[in-house]
């Protein structure tokens, strides 16, 4: 995996799905090195951020750029090599085991005619220690809970080893200690590894507790950017997420902690 923080921005995207349009001229830079997370309501515009970052949905205008180049540029198999996405929902083939899945994780680094080689068999073998997958290796995916789904999921796209990862809810499913595991295993793989992690979120202080970086969207538009002691306000969350709240430090993390107050206190 290279060492080299990739470099990921977007400049004055125009995003949506047919006539209409979700973003306008939306344009940001992803911190390299950076835990990013993306919070904001509902339909606000998240996961097609994430989709046009990934080059899974193509710009209406402006573009993706990745290291310095048009994303959409890149070969496919280069572009895979530096950035693995998680989407929000992911359907595995019928009759597949969790490792034959997580295994495909590793199709952007063969060519058509190479060997399944140590390297492939220790990133898979990697992977599924860090989601806590080995044990599920022999069952498949289709008799799996929720969570388990969730977490092989994860696993496939770390053994991709790509510098860059992101991640569209990967939290959902999943128990509160499942939770937890999930994002120190993303803070792990941002300050042990390396990585750069983009996750879109919904639980605004496991946000405000995990991120280095954190980026507020409302009506398709980026309200507010920076790190969390940084901009999380009660003015911001009351004008993205039109709640009441009010803001302590959290005893453990010592990171903004939101506290609502409910909609009657409007």
């Amino acid at each position: 995996m290279s060492m080299t923080h990739p470099q990921l921005s977007a400049d004055r995207l125009t995003l949506g799905y047919g006539p209409s349009a979700i973003s306008e001229n939306l344009s940001l830079s992803i911190p390299p090195g950076s835990f990013t997370v993306v919070i904001g309501p509902n339909a606000c515009g998240k996961s097609t951020l994430l989709r046009a970052l990934s080059r899974v949905l193509k710009p209406s205008s402006g573009q993706v750029i990745l290291d310095g180049k048009p994303i959409l540029s890149l070969p496919a198999k280069q572009g895979a090599q530096r950035l693995g996405l998680l989407p929000q929902s992911s359907i595995a083939p019928d009759g597949i085991t969790v490792a034959d899945l997580i295994a495909r994780g590793r199709s952007p680094h063969q060519g058509l005619f190479s060997q399944w080689s140590a390297a492939d068999e220790q990133a898979v073998l990697s992977a599924m220690h860090a989601t806590g997958t080995t044990g599920l290796s022999r069952r498949l995916v289709d008799e799996l809970s929720g969570g388990q789904r969730q977490r092989v999921w994860i696993a496939m796209v770390l053994a991709q080893q790509t510098p860059l990862l992101l991640l569209d809810e990967p939290t959902t499913f999943l128990d509160i200690s499942h939770q937890i595991e999930i994002m120190e295993l993303c803070r792990r793989l941002n300050e042990q590894q390396g990585n750069t992690v983009v996750a879109v979120l919904h639980d605004l202080n496991q946000a405000c507790r995990y991120a280095t970086h954190l980026i507020a969207m409302k009506s398709g538009e980026i309200v507010a950017a920076g790190p969390p002691s940084q901009i999380v306000t009660e003015e911001l969350i009351r004008e993205v997420f039109a709640l009441p709240c009010t803001i302590i430090q959290d005893p453990v993390s010592h990171t903004p902690l939101v506290i609502p107050l409910g909609h009657e206190a409007i």
